[in-house]
């Protein structure tokens, strides 16, 4: 392990529960390193189930397009923490991240706080200590006691799309869930909503209705569509205009796209312009999200050209209802079978996600994530694609998997194979094919 791991290590040991909702523990240790979430550059906070990390992704790719210094926090990571955290455009290096750490760490005292808190803290004391021009803050789950909502007055805040996802946490109906994520949204500051079920959007409307937060809703004050290979089409107050296909894969990223272009509009103070946009949604990248992969010991097992090795992170019912239309428009393009490998955390429904897929390829291999002890095994992985009709055999590893479908099909035409479930799996992925 890298000095910072040995860090990480200690911090995660802090409080017995992984996930501890609220805010008391992450305000006092605020406090003892002097508020440095109180000396942050302009924020923009995002909240929602699915979609938080393109959106910000295109943000960041189209205010760094503008000429705009960046920093950015958004979890979980796939390979390194660092990739956390990012100061004005690169990620933060080993030995800021690990004077940071044990500065809170020390701080602290041993007192009980859980690892997403303390490392929390430690961004916004890198932030607040280096120049940039706009900060992009992803909550870590909900909304109302996210360690990252105690940003008094951000410029902005972003709502994603809701969907049930961590329902012992945040509540068992979408407005429940809804009323978490909608913490998020302050008095008088403008709120930028993305495509929602009409149960969550009426919470969003109520909240910002009480603290007079003026909307920026799709469908009512923004919109957008476009064609799968060359344009995204947006309208708003200023008209319609046109722009690139996003840069990442998937219908529904142009609805995440179109919900960053919605979110230039309401920054305050910064100068975008449609030229900034465009490069943005055209230089954008956000590994995991509907990635293909193009090199690496993976890829170097595919048995010719045309055969394709996606990866996704996907991990819900949403998630998966993304993948399959994905699924169905690839194959509509051009007739390549496409098989699973699939591995997901016991903190989530495997039959939901799997249920939108199963219509949509040959068969699954089911794998353990490597590692963790909260993956499901690959026995209920099987279960579970079975239970949705899928043919479903285990596997010890991704490679052996991904080497069984080469050897039962690698004679024939070529295949497309994708790798889902979680972005746990998807990080061992990322770092073994490295």
């Amino acid at each position: 392990m890298s000095n910072s791991d040995i860090v990480l290590e200690r911090l995660n040991k802090l409080h017995p529960k992984i996930i501890d909702l609220e805010l008391g523990r992450v305000e006092r240790l605020l406090e003892a390193v002097g508020h440095p979430e109180r000396k942050l550059p302009p924020v923009v906070h995002v909240a929602g189930t699915n979609g938080k990390g393109s959106v910000i992704a295109y943000l960041r790719s189209i205010l760094e397009a503008a000429g705009y210094r960046v920093h950015v926090y958004t979890s979980p990571h796939l390979v390194r923490f660092h990739e956390r955290i990012r100061l004005a455009g690169k990620l933060i290096d080993e030995q800021h991240l690990i004077d940071l750490l044990e500065e809170c760490e020390q701080a602290n005292g041993g007192t009980p706080i859980t690892f997403f808190e303390i490392t929390t803290v430690a961004a916004f004391l890198a932030f607040s200590r280096e120049p940039a021009d706009i900060v992009l803050l992803e909550t870590g789950l909900g909304g109302t006691f996210d360690a990252t909502n105690v940003i008094g007055q951000p410029l902005a805040s972003v709502l994603m799309p809701i969907s049930f996802d961590h329902m012992q946490f945040l509540g068992d109906t979408l407005g429940k869930i809804a009323a978490n994520k909608a913490g998020i949204i302050k008095r008088g500051r403008p709120v930028v909503i993305s495509p929602q079920p009409e149960e969550a959007m009426a919470v969003f409307e109520a909240k910002a209705a009480e603290l007079e937060a003026p909307l920026y809703r799709y469908d009512k004050e923004w919109r957008c569509d476009g064609d799968l290979k060359t344009s995204l089409r947006f309208s708003d107050g200023r008209g319609p205009r046109l722009f690139p296909a996003p840069g990442l894969a998937g219908r529904h990223q142009f609805r995440n796209a179109g919900c960053a272009v919605a979110a230039t509009a309401v920054l305050d103070g910064f100068k975008i312009s449609d030229a900034h946009i465009a490069l943005g949604l055209r230089s954008v990248t956000w590994p995991a999200r509907m990635q293909r992969l193009t090199g690496g010991p993976l890829v170097e097992r595919l048995p010719a050209e045309g055969w394709e090795l996606w990866l996704d992170g996907g991990h819900n019912a949403e998630a998966g209802e993304v993948i399959a239309t994905m699924l169905q428009d690839w194959h509509a393009q051009d007739g390549k079978p496409a098989h699973l490998i699939f591995g997901m955390l016991n903190t989530k429904d495997p039959v939901a996600f799997l249920k939108e897929l199963a219509p949509h390829v040959e068969d699954m291999a089911a794998v353990a994530i490597p590692g963790d002890h909260a993956s499901l095994s690959v026995e209920e992985c099987v279960a579970a694609g079975a239970e949705v009709g899928l043919l479903s055999q285990g596997y010890h590893s991704v490679e052996s998997a991904l080497r069984a479908i080469v050897d039962a099909h690698g004679s024939g035409d070529p295949r497309r194979i994708l790798i889902c479930g979680s972005l746990y799996l998807a990080g061992t992925v990322l770092a073994d094919n490295n």
